[in-house]
């Protein structure tokens, strides 16, 4: 009976926000890559999305967060894992709290710039 009931709850999970569903704020956003981006990355991502890391924990090898081009390649996908109410990722006790998963949806709806 337990084990229907952990199915059907989580079968009632809602999908994850999408980048689409996240508008950039009507005056923009004054995040920036240098301001922003690049210390969430490295302080919460590029642990296992590095190339210059050997121990990546699983993460595939073509999920590289390293330049800007890359985040913006992958801008949707990081969206839906770590932006906003999407926690996926990182995976772990020491998320990013929820403010700083909110400028990081802000960030990428307007871009990344």
């Amino acid at each position: 009976m337990r084990l229907l009931a952990l199915l059907l709850a989580s079968a009632c999970d809602p999908p994850p926000m999408t980048i689409t569903q996240y508008p950039c704020p009507p005056a923009g956003t004054t995040l920036t890559y240098e301001s922003f981006g690049s210390q969430f990355l490295d302080e919460n991502c590029n642990t296992c999305h590095s190339a210059e890391n050997d121990a990546r924990h699983g993460a595939p090898d073509s999920i590289r967060f390293d330049t800007l081009d890359e985040v913006h390649a992958l801008a949707a996908r990081i969206f839906v894992r770590a932006a906003g109410p999407n926690t996926s990722m990182p995976p772990g006790p020491d998320d990013p709290p929820l403010y700083a998963r909110d400028q990081l949806a802000e960030w990428l709806s307007c871009g990344a710039p």
